[in-house]
């Protein structure tokens, strides 16, 4: 099992997650991140650091896209290891539906 990060992260990109990791397996894009399965140790601490609930265990019944399109992207985003500056409209972006569709950027972040 591994964790993934879902299109509830995109504009939202809290970071909290990223402090909490042990292993340093999240990867930047410019509007989510994403964790690089490969690297994951399923330890489960970063699923409640999310206040937009945007991380699920591969396990779950739609977790399969997701797991590759984490997959996808953290071989190509630069690596975070540390928490950065949320965006300011953060919390307005939370629980929109349809975020993938219609706001994903397969564009990398900063990485800083």
């Amino acid at each position: 099992m591994t964790y993934v990060v879902t299109e509830d992260c995109i504009k939202c990109k809290h970071m909290d997650c990223v402090e909490v990791c042990p292993v340093d397996c999240f990867y930047e894009g410019e509007n989510m991140l994403v964790i690089h399965p490969d690297e994951c140790i399923d330890c489960g601490v970063c699923e409640p650091e999310c206040p937009a609930e945007a991380i699920l265990p591969d396990t779950e019944a739609n977790a399969e896209k997701w797991l590759e399109l984490n997959k996808q992207y953290s071989e190509v985003w630069p690596n975070i290891t540390q928490i950065g500056t949320p965006p300011a409209d953060a919390k307005e972006w939370e629980g929109v539906p349809d975020k993938f569709k219609n706001y994903f950027s397969p564009n990398p972040g900063d990485g800083s």
